[in-house]
């Protein structure tokens, strides 16, 4: 589904992305891993194209989308929820939904003027998928930071991704959070027929979740393999789980 070859991205004199290579296969859920600062969230930056890559491919289900900008990827299908939460505080927890699923039909126009009576199945739809239903109704301002990170996941499917990318899914969560939230993402990929590409610091999580680790530091992908494959890796051990740079 989604091919990185060779990608590399600097800023001034330094390079944050190096050579960087990727494959996410269709159905598949994968995780990037690597220290802080080894350019994970700047190579999601590149994909979805927040950012435009100095060199290298990144193919989406057979085109290549290196260029294209931020709406036009996610209109191909490539969703995603950032790092930090990003959400309407003012908006109920519905309508943040809805905006994204209008976004989405091309209909946000309708966000001018009355819209209680469009895209009211499908928001109700992803609602119940991420289990957010019972709050349908609250500010999303008031939620808990939990309940936020889930909501933000609920916008990005408003866009009807066959990739969703999520950008540390669990950061700041409480350890009940965090296991809901990723049997969450494991039905998602499951029940919606939906691709999965994240980062995340918590290696418990990465290993028990992801069929396919991608290891990068200093920008490079050091290998890409299967759980096994990754912690069998010298070069992962010396580099990440050995805890030098972790």
């Amino acid at each position: 589904m989604l091919s990185v070859e060779g990608v590399s991205k600097s800023f001034d004199q330094f390079m944050a992305v190096r050579r960087a290579n990727l494959t996410v296969p269709e159905g598949s859920v994968v995780a990037v891993i690597g220290p802080n600062g080894a350019g994970k969230t700047t190579l999601f930056n590149l994909i979805t194209g927040q950012l435009k890559s100095d060199r290298g491919s990144i193919v989406f289900r057979g085109e290549e989308i290196s260029g294209l900008p931020p709406y036009e990827i996610c209109r191909r299908g490539i969703g995603r929820a950032f790092q930090i939460a990003n959400v309407f505080a003012r908006l109920t927890v519905f309508e943040n939904v809805q905006v994204a699923v209008l976004a989405q039909q091309r209909k946000s126009t309708h966000l001018f003027r009355p819209a209680q009576g469009i895209a009211v199945a499908e928001t109700h739809s992803i609602l119940e998928s991420t289990g957010l239903t019972g709050q349908a109704r609250r500010l999303a301002g008031v939620l808990s930071h939990g309940d936020q990170r889930v909501l933000e996941i609920a916008i990005a499917l408003g866009s009807q991704p066959k990739l969703l990318i999520l950008d540390e899914p669990t950061a700041g969560m409480s350890p009940e959070e965090t296991a809901t939230t990723m049997t969450l993402v494991n039905q998602l990929a499951k029940t919606r027929g939906i691709t999965i590409l994240f980062c995340e610091h918590d290696m418990d999580i990465v290993f028990s979740v992801a069929q396919s680790i991608m290891v990068m530091q200093h920008g490079s992908t050091i290998i890409q393999g299967t759980p096994d494959q990754v912690r069998q890796n010298r070069a992962v051990q010396e580099a990440y789980l050995g805890g030098g740079d972790a």
